[in-house]
């Protein structure tokens, strides 16, 4: 605790102190000032702290503090545009801080834009990061020999009975470790705030600040992508009356999320995954070796799936004979299903990060010792502990346990590596594998319904390609929504909207400006003409190259 406060002292700004009297609880105010540079490096952006009721139906539960970030209006002011940039786990300040001043362009400059770090997230905020090791070699310790650090290998659509057998193996084991991390969390000194870190107690936190900032009947806008699509949902239906302009990019169905355990979640989130990989080779293919080093000369995209798929089997096959190597069929598929999340990140894994990669797995094929040995070293350095906030997020909202077993969560993944996605599926760890296993929910949760009656329509934001938050996830928020809300597709790839898109650019601003939203309930826009993927290679050359990969969702299959 006291390492928290001397931050704050750090920063400088303190809020003024909140109080209980009764069951009346008085917020602080906001006192702006500079940020902690540590996190926030922009000297435009202002930052504070803001009190809070650990539970807002028990005020005898104690009190925490948020710290937010703001980017002040350019223009003439007509109120707050709250954002979260997703995870869940991830820093609102450090996401402001990489908006910068161009932050206020979101709402045309006349909105204040507030970032914030959500209960389990960051240095700064009570309760902040979920700490559950206390070194780097404790958590290494208790890792150990498990898929924690090796990831899982597998080649194909997890067929191999190698593979099968060496994964179903591990279930007893890490069925005891992730029920042991669960405990050995709880006995951290972050442990008691567990049962307060939710997305429930999220929305009601960014409801307060509304309140002191706008007002307490102002309407809240805000803007969420991916995981803040689910604090999206979540207010829009804890708070209908309060719901102002509000925007949801990278959709997550929160019916499911609130019915289903989550290791049956993300399985179902990659059902088009293999399409956007399917999409970066073909990008490879038209770019050809000038502007993609993945591909050779006349090379088609099946061709460069096949450079991909065969450096994979020889990091398995590597792997296999020593698992020491410092790459793994595991660690590409890793680097690979980062790479689909961003178009604008596709020439750079394929001209910088698959280089390397390829002359590592070739240094694990080779003689020499020597070079194997440093690389494995490096690899070793790089396995540091973390923090648990983005699980105690996912966990704490997830529906109660309801006995699943390790063994049925590996053979969820091997028939959904042959089902839906082959290449990502296996990606391991993943946050809400955890959460079958955990031991705290939060003491607040939303389960629905989510179609509530809203004071202002929503927009619904979603790519026609999206590796982990599918189109047919915003369709079935779309449909909850009815009139009280729009679909608009981009015709692209990648999380969230990011590719440029002025079609798009003008229905957000005019939304944003008056409320409306396009005639019927899906609007379609294309990606910008003159963005181009690699060099001469732009979106609607991909999608016009990609329908006759399509059938085959993924070449190896």
């Amino acid at each position: 605790m006291l390492s928290y406060i001397l931050q704050a002292i750090v920063l400088g700004r303190f809020a003024k102190t909140a109080s209980v009297e009764g069951d009346t609880w008085t917020h602080s105010t906001f006192q702006w000032g500079p940020c902690d540079p540590t996190i926030v490096e922009n000297p435009s952006i202002s930052c504070s702290f803001f009190d809070i009721p650990l539970d807002y139906h028990d005020r005898s539960a104690g009190t925490g503090r948020i710290a937010v970030a703001k980017v002040h209006a350019t223009a003439q002011r007509f109120g707050t545009l709250f954002i979260n940039p997703g995870g869940p786990g991830e820093s609102g300040l450090a996401a402001l801080d990489r908006l910068g001043s161009t932050a206020s362009g979101l709402a045309g400059g006349h909105c204040d834009i507030v970032s914030w770090d959500p209960r389990g997230v960051g240095p700064l905020t009570i309760p902040g990061d979920i700490q559950c090791f206390n070194s780097d070699e404790e958590y290494n310790t208790f890792w150990n020999g498990t898929i924690e650090l090796t990831g899982i290998e597998m080649t194909g659509n997890f067929t191999n009975p190698e593979d099968i057998e060496a994964l179903l193996s591990q279930a007893p084991i890490m069925q005891k470790k992730y029920e042991e991390l669960g405990e050995r969390c709880l006995r951290q000194p972050s442990g008691r705030y567990l049962k307060y870190v939710g997305t429930a107690a999220t929305v009601r936190d960014m409801v307060a600040m509304a309140d002191v900032l706008d007002g307490p009947t102002a309407p809240l806008n805000f803007a969420g992508l991916s995981y803040g699509t689910v604090l999206g949902a979540w207010f829009i239906n804890m708070f209908p009356e309060r719901v102002g302009r509000v925007v949801l990019d990278g959709v997550v169905d929160p019916t499911f999320l609130a019915t289903e355990e989550t290791s049956s979640f993300f399985p179902k989130q990659l059902v088009d995954a293999d399409k956007v990989y399917d999409a970066l080779v073909t990008a490879c293919a038209l770019s050809g070796p000038e502007g993609c080093a993945a591909a050779t000369q006349g090379q088609t995209p099946a061709d460069v799936d096949a450079n991909v798929q065969t450096l994979l089997q020889r990091a398995h096959d590597a792997a296999r004979k020593n698992s020491s190597v410092p790459i793994t069929s595991a660690d590409i598929r890793k680097q690979l299903f980062a790479a689909v999340y961003s178009p604008a990140e596709w020439a750079s894994f394929v001209n910088v990060s698959y280089p390397e990669v390829v002359a590592t797995v070739d240094a694990e094929s080779s003689d020499n010792a020597g070079v194997r040995g440093a690389l494995r070293a490096r690899k070793r350095q790089v396995n540091d502990s973390k923090t648990y906030g983005g699980l105690a997020i996912a966990c704490g909202d997830s529906v109660d346990r309801r006995g699943t077993k390790m063994i049925n969560v590996f053979n969820d993944i091997i028939s959904s590596s042959r089902a839906r996605s082959h290449l990502f599926t296996s990606v391991w760890p993943n946050v809400f594998n955890y959460c079958p296993f955990w031991p705290v929910r939060a003491v607040e949760r939303y389960q629905g319904p989510f179609d509530k009656k809203l004071a202002n329509k929503v927009l619904v934001l979603s790519n026609t390609y999206d590796p982990v938050t599918p189109l047919a996830d915003a369709r079935a928020l779309s449909k909850l929504l009815g009139d009280y809300g729009a679909l608009i597709q981009l015709d692209g790839f990648g999380h969230t909207t990011s590719e440029p898109s002025q079609c798009l650019y003008e229905i957000v601003s005019v939304y944003f400006a008056n409320g409306t939203l396009p005639e019927g309930n899906s609007t379609i826009c294309e990606v910008d003409a003159d963005y181009e993927v690699f060099a001469g290679v732009n979106t609607a050359a991909i999608l016009a190259a990609l329908p006759s990969l399509s059938a085959r969702s993924a070449f190896s299959r």
